[in-house]
């Protein structure tokens, strides 16, 4: 993709929510990448430390590094929708290197439309969990 301002993993999600032809097709894409989510925060994860604050859901990550340094996200939330921007956001992230992800804007997420289909409550979530994501990067780079 021409343009790009996110990972390449995300290329063919960002497609696919680019040809949806308006927000309830949206809607119903995110509940499929909920659905899908391979790496779910388990119920029993869930705790004050993990929660995501200024979302209208529940909704906890987690994120660490692996064995080869790499880091790792794993969310959960209440909400098919929140689940899926986070199936969403770990495609994004996982993998990749703490310094690429504490750099990471939500660019894809104007790409794929979400500005125009998420309420402004669930929009806040959203950036409320991106930058959590981001600042536990930075915290991981860190060493802490």
């Amino acid at each position: 993709m021409e343009d790009r301002r996110w990972p390449e993993a995300l290329d063919p999600v960002v497609a696919e929510f680019a040809d949806c032809f308006d927000s309830m097709e949206r809607y119903e894409l995110l509940f499929e990448y909920a659905s899908r989510s391979t790496n779910v925060l388990p119920h029993d994860r869930w705790n004050d430390g993990n929660m995501i604050h200024g979302c209208q859901s529940r909704a906890h990550v987690e994120c660490k590094l692996d064995s080869d340094g790499m880091f790792r996200m794993r969310g959960g939330a209440d909400a098919q929708i929140v689940q899926g921007l986070m199936e969403i956001t770990r495609i994004a992230v996982d993998g990749s290197s703490c310094e690429a992800v504490s750099s990471m804007t939500p660019d894809f997420a104007e790409a794929m439309g979400f500005s125009s289909a998420l309420t402004p409550s669930r929009s806040n979530g959203f950036k409320n969990m991106f930058e959590r994501v981001v600042s536990e990067a930075s915290r991981l780079m860190q060493g802490d």
